[in-house]
């Protein structure tokens, strides 16, 4: 059986070799903590890992490597890490393992690969000028250890501590290490069957991500699901506990409850490890909804907990839930330069099983913490530990005390808007900016947004088109036009479009935004402030006549729209969303013109009242209490 080493300081790893072997569990002795801060001192200036810093671990995968076969290594810790060297040792073998990629943190990662010819026990080590920060003894063998059949979805073999949360945080991180803003996958197991970019894949040797076997992992999750689905995955590999609540939707005023709680020591109903991992997410995926991720932030019994808003804390692997029901996972920091402002990627699936990549900004992702159903922000999951050979959902006191886990914080309850937006934009970019570099990247992402709706539209009238005379039924309510499943869930974009709106006003507001704050940009003396405010909006008018989409009117011709354009009939978008108008009225073209000359269908006049009743919530920027 393989035996993994963790240790957090050569002297601490000292005391394990001399007294056995040093459990993973094991914390280090407070005189001890003096030298452990050593190697921080020596980490670059990656922001956020202050809270990790002295804490380093190994990871190998596939769990039972054979020989001549390629294995790898992911070794994570604060930023000293990517200085340090990789060494494989054991009989004849003595070499450092050449990196193939790494990442920034937190925690901060580096990805190896080795292969050892022969059979036999194995020993690789993070080493940094001559003194060990951590270890892992691999077994090499041709006889991979089988998985028995249990009773249960899969076996526990040791719960959620620090140094399984960093590991979390960079599989992530690494399974969307080379994705850019605006990639999208048809489905999550797309992602997860690339062995380039998962590092555990196959890691239980039962060809469980290839996509030509049989059976093979099946990962296709809506936005609540998708979070779920990837930590399951992982704690699946890794044999950590997993679990969901089952739970309510709220009401105004009343965030959503959370009731029974399922885990993986649910009775198994198939005795295939692969089939059993696809029907329990079957079952979390019946079990989760928009709400799950709503709830409030000092409930002790939900499936997540609120984090504070700094980078530490904001690891790949953090969840953000909007008050109206999307959910996104953040997977990447891309650092600030001089021209160019800093960057948060997440991504998101929609009800169709599509991942897609998008960044942190007012046009993603919502907060409003008024007249809203629960309480958002960004949430990390609750860790699970074993007590006493019993799951232990850890409270929010106890998630404190634990080294490596993001704590626990109620800093976002009740914080206005504008206060997050700011708070974010600062630390995502915490060096002031020149303005005109932030507007442009604005305005490029809000053409990403109209990019996108593009294809969404012309999936809905591909559909109408495909099935004539068929009305796409539309929920009656107000808040039902934003929650109703179904073709409509599938073909409206209520959601979309107010993100939409909301983006508008992010760009056309970023003038008055450098008025408001000029010590967040490089604007020079307070002199200047009106010229620059000026010249932003010049190149506003510039750029947005520059930069364009293009869509298929009814009659299949191409039309072609300025971002100008739109942002000048943006009131068009308050009722725009529905798929049983035809695309031309999708893209607000007003009628008599050209543009509008080839509409061909009206939504029905009683779902046209229901949008007026609706539209008010879009004025407002808001959407309806669910």
């Amino acid at each position: 059986m393989k035996r993994l080493f963790l240790a957090f300081t050569l002297l601490a790893l000292a005391i394990g070799m001399a007294g056995g072997i040093t459990s993973c569990n094991n914390r280090q002795p407070d005189a001890l903590r003096d030298q452990a801060q050593e190697s921080a001192k020596e980490q670059d200036e990656t922001p956020g890992c202050e809270d990790i810093a002295g804490l380093y671990a190994l990871l190998v995968s596939p769990r039972n490597p054979a020989p001549g076969k390629s294995f790898r290594i992911l070794a994570v810790g604060d930023g000293a890490i990517r200085s340090a060297r990789l060494q494989l040792v054991g009989g004849e073998i003595n070499q450092v393992i050449p990196t193939v990629k790494e990442g920034t943190g937190p925690p901060c990662w580096v990805w190896a690969e080795a292969t050892v010819p022969v059979e036999g026990l194995f020993e690789v080590s993070i080493e940094l000028k001559g003194r060990q920060l951590a270890r892992y003894e691999i077994e090499v063998s041709s006889q991979p250890e089988p998985i028995q059949p249990g009773t249960v979805v899969w076996k526990t073999k040791q719960g959620w501590d620090g140094e399984m949360e960093l590991f979390f945080s960079a599989w992530i991180a690494a399974l969307f290490h080379n994705a850019a803003e605006g990639i999208s996958w048809t489905a999550l197991h797309e992602v997860t069957q690339s062995p380039r970019n998962n590092f555990l894949h196959n890691h239980l040797g039962l060809l469980e991500d290839e996509a030509a076997a049989r059976p093979t992992v099946v990962m296709e999750p809506d936005c609540a699901d998708n979070p779920y689905f990837l930590r399951a995955y992982f704690a699946w590999k890794m044999g950590l506990p997993f679990g969901y609540h089952e739970a309510d939707r709220g009401w105004l005023g009343k965030a959503p409850q959370t009731g029974r709680w399922i885990t993986t020591e649910t009775t198994a109903t198939n005795q295939n490890p692969v089939l059993t991992f696809n029907a329990f997410l079957r079952r979390v995926m019946n079990g989760v909804h928009s709400g799950s991720a709503r709830t409030a932030l000092s409930n002790e019994r939900s499936d997540y907990y609120p984090v504070p808003l700094m980078r530490a804390s904001l690891r790949p692997g953090v969840v953000f839930a909007d008050p109206y029901g999307h959910t996104f996972v953040l997977v990447r920091w891309i650092a600030q330069t001089r021209d160019q402002p800093g960057t948060l990627l997440a991504v998101d699936a929609q009800p169709d099983g599509t991942v897609a990549v998008k960044r942190f900004w007012k046009g993603n992702f919502l907060f409003n913490t008024h007249e809203v159903v629960g309480e958002p922000g960004f949430k990390a999951f609750r860790p699970i530990v074993v007590d006493e050979g019993a799951l232990h959902l850890l409270t929010s006191g106890e998630i404190d005390s634990l080294s490596g886990i993001s704590s626990f914080s109620l800093q976002q309850k009740s914080l206005p808007a504008d206060v997050f937006y700011r708070t974010m934009e600062r630390i995502i970019s915490p060096k002031p900016m020149d303005p005109e570099m932030v507007l442009l990247d604005l305005i490029r992402a809000l053409h990403e947004q109209l990019l996108a709706r593009v294809q969404s539209v012309a999936n809905g009238e591909k559909y109408l088109q495909s099935h004539l005379d068929t009305v796409i039924p539309m929920p009656g309510r107000e808040a039902g036009v934003f929650l109703a499943g179904g073709a409509w869930e599938d073909f409206s974009t209520p959601n979309r479009d107010l993100r939409l709106l909301i983006a508008m006003d992010a760009v056309l507001g970023f003038p008055e935004q450098v008025r408001q704050f000029p010590e967040d940009f490089r604007v020079g003396k307070m002199a200047n402030i009106e010229r620059v405010v000026t010249g932003l909006r010049q190149t506003i008018s510039r750029k947005t006549a520059d930069l364009s989409i293009t869509y298929q009117r009814s009659d299949s011709s191409d039309w072609t729209l300025t971002l100008a354009t739109i942002l000048a009939r943006r009131e068009a978008f308050e009722m725009a969303y529905n798929p049983n108008d035809c695309v031309e009225i999708r893209w607000g073209a007003p009628e008599g013109s050209d543009e509008y000359s080839t509409a061909r269908r009206k939504a029905p006049a009683s779902q046209r009242s229901t949008m007026l009743k609706v539209r008010g919530w879009f004025q407002k920027r808001l959407h309806p209490p669910t």
